[in-house]
């Protein structure tokens, strides 16, 4: 299950949202020629990645910052920016380009506090923006539960785009990081699902003040949940290329 999109259109230009995208990018495509030496790979994560051991001991506390903008791989890299591209520019759009800046990096900084939390004696470097990304996720969740979001289904053969809202498809997602974080160690690496979670609950409780500015249930009364604008639609055009049938 993939969203693709929203059918939230944002009022404004988010800059942020580009800039931090850009940000992130540019750092993967920087330690690429490190990806074949893993003596530099790992000298390069000791000095930028969260390493949950060291921040308890109170070294290195700078990489709970650095880390957010370093990813593992490519689809690493996809999946975050996709998930950023799609939800990031409406809270941008509420926030104002500064306080949502703020926002998403306060966002990071506590998703990877929580999970050094969960695994205070970690030596694993832990890196990526799923943390401040996930706040995203949050507040968004919080403000508008029911703007439409198309997600593909790949089943084997079967590919299909379905909107839903975004409470089902948000709540799926949270649900499978408590259901990963509660089957995993994370002293031994792999998904960061406290992080996800953690970052998540953050976001959420941060957009709390500005939910509250704009009515609070109030709010939701009047929207009854979806963004308070006409949803954006999209069509599929045909293509013009012209089919030959299979005798």
């Amino acid at each position: 299950m993939f969203p693709i999109r929203d059918h939230n259109p944002s009022g404004r230009t988010p800059y942020v949202v580009y800039v931090l995208m850009a940000a992130n990018i540019l750092v993967f495509l920087l330690g690429l020629p490190m990806m074949g030496d893993d003596r530099a790979l790992w000298a390069f994560y000791d000095s930028y990645a969260v390493v949950p051991a060291e921040i308890s001991e109170g070294i290195d506390l700078h990489t709970i910052f650095t880390s957010m903008f370093l990813h593992g791989g490519f689809l690493h890299l996809a999946g975050n920016m996709l998930f950023l591209w799609i939800f990031g520019d409406n809270l941008e759009d509420e926030m104002g380009h500064i306080l949502f800046l703020l926002f998403y990096l306060a966002c990071g900084v506590g998703a990877g506090l929580i999970h050094v939390i969960a695994a205070p004696m970690s030596t694993v470097p832990t890196i990526g923006a799923s943390g401040a990304i996930a706040g995203v996720m949050g507040g968004y969740l919080l403000l508008f539960p029911r703007a439409k979001v198309d997600i593909l289904i790949i089943l084997i053969v079967f590919f299909r785009v379905f909107p839903v809202p975004a409470w089902v498809m948000l709540g799926l997602w949270l649900a499978m990081q408590f259901i990963g974080g509660a089957a995993s160690n994370p002293d031994e690496g792999g998904v960061a699902y406290w992080a996800h979670a953690g970052g998540f609950v953050v976001g959420l409780l941060l957009t709390i003040p500005l939910w509250l500015r704009r009515g609070g249930p109030r709010f939701w009364s009047q929207t009854l949940g979806h963004p308070p604008h006409p949803d954006a639609e999209y069509r599929f055009s045909r293509s013009r290329v012209p089919a030959v049938r299979r005798r």
